[in-house]
């Protein structure tokens, strides 16, 4: 039997942390930092002789050195151990002294960037605090400085993460909300894109920091946009908006309520303590519950301050939207677009009850039970002086509005020439994808009526209507849907 093969000596553990961190070693009996310090010095003044390529270089007195410590025939000496030791030692201390050197070398380049940037540490950090997130990483990694006025809370009162959704998880989410702390004014979440937000990396826990503290950081809050984070359900939102006391401005891009659950009323819920907010913005997943007066009532109640709605891919009927015109005496701005059973006839009562109203916008994009006629009575109310504050309405449509046989209409006779004397103040919205595809001629024409009515028509695969009263603007109707 052969005999056992002795065990291989146990090195010592690496103290490389420790050499890098001198503080963090015991002091040894007789050590004088002093002497140390005069050795290091007397070292790095050989810095005149050639480095290599000679044999008075410093580097061939390494060899030497090296060559009488560790005998040439290893493995023949009886203390291998402490050669290696040795070696470790001599490799931890050239690592040693080369990080110190980068360290030195950033001290000085931070000194320079100091004396020759022209703006003080506050303006520097102004400056910051007006740049988006991802630009304000890729500044704070230029340099020590920029690295340190990057770290001043004020610079993270604005936070929008939207720009790297793909890299952010919820450490980052976490790390941000800390450094922010009570500056913390908006936050941005999200992927702007639907189908990035299948492969997001954050959690249904992501917003949790925002109730640290008893909702520290979320009681500052005065915006807040999630997009598509489609693991945040009801449950997880609810303890997040409860942190959320005075925000102002909540929007929710791919809401998801709970299977059947009326969408108006688990909004109610999750923002019942928010009952500042001036702007809200909502576009639902999967709706299948049906709006009810009872969660309109108590939907209303929760934003008596609401000045902007937007509730997009909602079941609003005709009489839910008009009681939400009328519940809410600040609306200014209202969209309801992709709603799918609105067919516009809860205009009609709008014209006395609300004749002055202050709203501005009304748009209705996509709502495929929109009918001509509707839209058509609506604008003769204008004519007759109602909505005296409306300034904007879109009722474009892929599909066209309803005709009153039922089918699609993509020619309709609005009176534009009457509403660009009486109300030129007043921008018609009307986009439409033709009806006919099978031609690709790009020949259109449009006519107007002795009555000031008009029609439009086009030979191309889709028609593009764009009614403008004021004449300064005919051309323009694209319009930033977030702003309103």
């Amino acid at each position: 039997m052969d005999a056992p093969s002795p065990k291989r000596p146990c090195h010592a553990p690496s103290v490389t942390s420790s050499l890098e961190n001198p503080g963090s070693l015991p002091s040894a009996q007789g050590f004088n930092q002093s002497n140390i310090d005069m050795t290091i010095s007397s070292f790095l003044s050989l810095s005149d002789l050639p480095l290599f390529a000679s044999p008075l270089s410093i580097g061939c007195s390494f060899d030497r050195v090296l060559d009488k410590v560790i005998p040439s025939a290893a493995g023949t000496s009886h203390d291998e151990f402490e050669q290696d030791r040795f070696l470790d030692r001599t490799l931890q201390l050239a690592s040693v002294l080369y990080k110190s050197t980068e360290r030195c070398i950033r001290k000085r380049a931070t000194l320079q960037n100091s004396i020759s940037w022209p703006l003080l540490p506050e303006l520097t950090i102004k400056v910051f605090s007006m740049l988006d997130t991802k630009s304000l990483m890729q500044a704070s990694a230029c340099c020590t400085m920029f690295n340190k006025c990057a770290m001043d809370r004020v610079c993270y009162s604005h936070i929008d993460l939207t720009t790297a959704a793909e890299h952010v998880d919820n450490g980052v989410v976490c790390r941000m909300i800390h450094r922010a702390g009570k500056e913390l004014r908006s936050f941005k979440l999200g992927s702007i894109s639907p189908s990035a937000g299948s492969t997001s990396l954050l959690t249904r826990s992501c917003l949790t920091p925002l109730t640290f503290n008893h909702g520290f950081a979320g009681g500052c809050l005065r915006s807040l946009h999630l997009y598509h984070l489609r693991m945040m359900d009801g449950e997880s939102l609810s303890p997040v908006l409860s942190a959320c006391l005075n925000v102002t401005d909540l929007k929710i891009v791919g809401f998801v309520p709970g299977r059947g659950l009326n969408p108006l009323e688990q909004l109610g819920l999750l923002t019942r303590n928010c009952r500042l907010i001036e702007n809200l913005f909502i576009e639902i997943y999967n709706s299948a519950g049906r709006i009810t007066d009872s969660s309109l009532l108590e939907f209303g109640d929760n934003f008596p301050n609401l000045i902007s709605l937007s509730l997009l891919c909602s079941r609003l009927n005709d009489a839910i939207a008009q009681k939400l015109i009328k519940g809410f005496r600040h609306l200014k701005h209202i969209n309801l677009s992709r709603s799918p059973e609105i067919s516009g006839c809860f205009l009609r009562g709008l014209g006395l009850c609300c004749k002055d109203s202050p709203l501005e916008t009304l748009i209705l994009c996509n709502c495929n039970s929109l009918k001509e006629r509707e839209v058509l009575l609506f604008l003769n109310s204008l004519l007759d002086g109602d909505f005296k504050s409306i300034r904007l309405i879109d009722v474009s449509n892929n599909q066209g509005l309803v005709s009153d046989e039922g089918s699609s209409s993509s020619g309709p006779r609005f009176p534009i020439e009457e509403l660009k004397k009486q109300r030129p103040d007043v921008t018609v919205v009307a986009i439409f994808e033709s009806q006919s595809s099978s031609s690709s001629s790009s020949s259109s024409s449009g006519e107007v009526y002795p009555d000031g009515t008009s029609s439009w028509t086009s030979e191309t695969g889709s028609d593009s209507l764009s009614l403008s009263s004021n004449n300064n603007s005919e051309d323009e109707h694209d319009y930033d849907m977030d702003s309103i």
